[in-house]
């Protein structure tokens, strides 16, 4: 088997517990997004959201993955994660069910996202919220720290997106 090399090549657990196959989202630019319920940069769920609603009709869409690795900030289940991102920020874009995005058990996803593009700590995601945008090809555009809002990004979408 080769190395995966596109979005293509993966699958994902949704986070009602049925496999998805990501390349149901080739041909739209993604942006993939470790999340969770209880940080600092939570709100920016509703960056999110806005995103995928400015954006999703041309094409765009966001996918969120809860992660616990940094400081037990998403502790629920997958039900509880997903009652609270509806009741709360209204999500409607793809949510997946929690995963690791760094150590032993990192989602294969995310080693080809880190493989492809590296952060300030190397290949390691520092935080929630960290962001990965991706092109129709499925290829890996840019990395986004946390700090970096859905809102300074739609530069870089409408340009992938052919604006």
């Amino acid at each position: 088997m080769s190395e995966p090399t596109t979005l293509a090549d993966f699958h994902a657990t949704t986070i009602d517990g049925k496999d998805e196959d990501l390349a149901t989202f080739v041909g739209d630019v993604v942006l993939v997004v470790n999340t969770a319920s209880e940080c600092g940069f939570t709100p920016q769920y509703q960056g999110l959201q806005e995103l995928y609603n400015a954006y999703g009709d041309r094409g765009f869409a966001v996918l969120g993955f809860p992660c616990d690795q940094f400081g037990h900030q998403e502790p629920g289940t997958e039900e509880e994660i997903a009652g609270f991102c509806e009741r709360t920020y209204g999500v409607t874009f793809p949510m997946f069910a929690k995963i690791d995005v760094n150590g032993a058990d990192t989602h294969p996803l995310y080693s080809w996202l880190k493989d492809e593009k590296r952060g300030l700590i190397g290949g390691a995601i520092k935080w929630n919220f960290t962001k990965f945008l991706l092109d129709r090809e499925g290829n890996v555009v840019d990395r986004f720290a946390p700090q970096k809002t859905p809102a300074d990004l739609t530069d870089d979408i409408e340009r992938l997106l052919g604006s």
